[in-house]
Order: structure tokens, then C-alpha cells, then sequence
């Protein structure tokens, strides 16, 4: 926030992208249940490689088979790295089912937490994203994932390196901001 408490644009367009984002989730948790507690995290890790992996696929391609379009990886993204970061702060809980009102305070905690991160990030970086390329934060994406991978890959232990959750949340945040960037297109496109 700024100096007067009013939410920045971003903080606006962040809360727009993940309120799309959460109503998504809602709707498959009435339809799959928590069916996603049983995955770890390297299984989460690999679902969020997978539609970076496709995102990329499809901008290097410039086309894809496949109708569904690049903006539903993303939420895919977000939701995926949200769910890692609950799993994450669950891991000594074998519960399986919670309630929606649950799973709301859940997902809302640590998209706050993410959105503090930002924050301090855009405060300190002056919000370079966006003067980034949707393509750029792809590639940013997938390196997390290689970084999360490896971690994970040395049972969470790192040396200098910040863990699995900040790359969850690194992850998220591009997520997010390629979305905002993509629909700032696609608003450009119209108005001409």
C-alpha cells in the first residue's frame, strides 16, 4: 500500500487476477474435494513445470493444437503454487478434507503473505516487471522451478539459497504479473 492506505494499481490488479484465480479453485474443490493433499511437493512441483513448460512451447511455437490458451496455464500456476505453499505449511497434518471455509482462510494467508513479498519487492525494484516481456517471466518461472526441483532433490536443505516457499511464492507472483501484462495487451489491441 502507499503512504495514504490506498491500494496501488497493481495491489488492484493483483487482487482482480486472483479473485479469477480462487473462484476457479472454489469450483474444483466442489467438484475434486481435496483430492491434492495427496500429492507432495515434487508432484506439485512437476504439475506447475508442466504448464510453464507449455506456456513456452507455444510462444516459441507461436501456435498450439490445443485450444486452451496460454492465460489458463497461468492460473494453473497460481493455483498449483498456492496449493504447494498450504501443503507446505501441512506438512505435519495428515487431515485429508477441510471445509471451504477452511480451505478459504488457507489460500487467502498465503496469498497475503505472497502479496507482502511483492510489496517489498516492487518497492525495492521499482516494479521493473512491468517493462518485462511475458516471455522473460516465463523463463523466470521455469528457473524457479528448476531451483524448487533441486531443493527438493536435496530434501529442502540449501546453503545460501532461500527454500522451496520462496520460490513457490517467486513463482506465483510472475504468475500473476504475466497475466496483468497479457490482458494490458490485449487491451492495447482493442483500443486500436
Amino acid at each position: 500500500m502507499n503512504r495514504d492506505n490506498a491500494p496501488s494499481q497493481t495491489e488492484i490488479e493483483y487482487r482482480q487476477v486472483i479473485s479469477h484465480c480462487k473462484a476457479l479453485f472454489d469450483k474444483k474443490n466442489k467438484d475434486y474435494g481435496t483430492s491434492w493433499r495427496i500429492l507432495r511437493l515434487p508432484s506439485l512441483t512437476d504439475q506447475i513445470f508442466i504448464k510453464a513448460q507449455r506456456i513456452r512451447s507455444i510462444q516459441e511455437k507461436g501456435e498450439q493444437k490445443i485450444q486452451d490458451g496460454i492465460e489458463g496455464e497461468f492460473i494453473g500456476i497460481i493455483n498449483y503454487c498456492i496449493i504447494a505453499l498450504i501443503q507446505k505449511s501441512l506438512e505435519n497434518s495428515e487431515q485429508m478434507e477441510f471445509s471451504a471455509d477452511e480451505l478459504s482462510r488457507f489460500y487467502d494467508y498465503q496469498v497475503e503473505t505472497t502479496l507482502e513479498l511483492l510489496r517489498n519487492k516492487n518497492h525495492d525494484y521499482g516494479e521493473a516487471w512491468r517493462d518485462m516481456r511475458v516471455s522473460s517471466m516465463t523463463d523466470l518461472i521455469l528457473m524457479k522451478i528448476f531451483r524448487t526441483k533441486q531443493i527438493e532433490n536435496n530434501q529442502g536443505v540449501t546453503l545460501v539459497s532461500e527454500g522451496v516457499e520462496a520460490n513457490y511464492q517467486d513463482m506465483l507472483n510472475y504468475a500473476v504479473f504475466c497475466l496483468i501484462k497479457i490482458k494490458e495487451e490485449q487491451m492495447q489491441i482493442q483500443q486500436q
